[in-house]
């Protein structure tokens, strides 16, 4: 038992190390409604529906979305540092790529003033990097978690192999008791059977002697009957 959970919290340690890899964003383009778009992407360990959950998440906390169902998701009134940008648009994509999924944020220009497009694509590059950062830390934070619960089970069954432990050795030192008990029961026993051998060996002889005065006075009683009926 013991070294299965030791083997667990090892591979548990080991995909932690894997998954604290440095965050790389890279420049991207996407097709936004039939325009090929530049934006910031970030490929993540985790199946779609896995990175989808924490995504869905961090788009409401970063403005309205406003089609969510849609390719990509729309995403209004953008808050960047405090500051909402009512005519600003986001886009959103989010795309599984064997065993990694890789989102993706972007805008258009014609959605924004020319004066707020470098600083919107620096924020968005943000943005990703900071989800980025964020999804890694929880996937670390579950094997963190994982490896505790892997320890406490391990700390569990160590406690339980101790009380056993000393449960057996109370059961050991009651069974050593009764053994020293029966051994002596069986030692008194043995005494007891020699003394009562000698003792019916000693009423047997005894017997034997009384059957051999019986029969002598047994004779003298005939022999003095014999002498009574020669008396006239």
């Amino acid at each position: 038992m013991s070294n299965k959970f030791t083997a667990l919290l090892i591979l548990v340690l080991a995909s932690g190390y894997t998954l604290a890899q440095p965050v790389t964003i890279k420049k991207q383009n996407e097709k936004v409604k039939g325009e090929s778009t530049e934006g910031f992407a970030v490929a993540l360990d985790g199946k779609r529906d896995d990175v989808n959950a924490q995504w869905s998440k961090f788009l409401k906390e970063i403005g309205r979305v406003k089609l969510f169902s849609s390719e990509p998701v729309v995403i209004t009134e953008p808050n960047f540092n405090g500051t909402v940008y009512p005519k600003g648009i986001i886009y959103a994509h989010i795309f599984e790529e064997g065993k990694q999924t890789r989102v993706w944020l972007g805008i258009l220009k014609k959605d924004w003033e020319e004066k707020e497009i470098e600083f919107a694509n620096k924020q968005l590059e943000k943005l990703v990097y900071r989800f980025g950062v964020q999804y890694n830390r929880s996937l670390v934070q579950i094997q963190i978690d994982e490896s505790i619960q892997a320890s406490q089970a391990v700390e569990k069954q160590q406690q339980r192999l101790i009380n056993q432990s000393k449960e057996l050795a109370i059961q050991l030192s009651n069974n050593e008791q009764e053994k020293a008990q029966l051994q002596k029961s069986m030692d008194a026993n043995k005494l007891e059977n020699e003394a009562l051998k000698i003792k019916i060996e000693k009423n047997k002889k005894a017997q034997d002697s009384l059957v051999r005065t019986a029969t002598q006075i047994k004779k003298v009683t005939e022999g003095h009957k014999e002498r009574l009926r020669k008396v006239n």
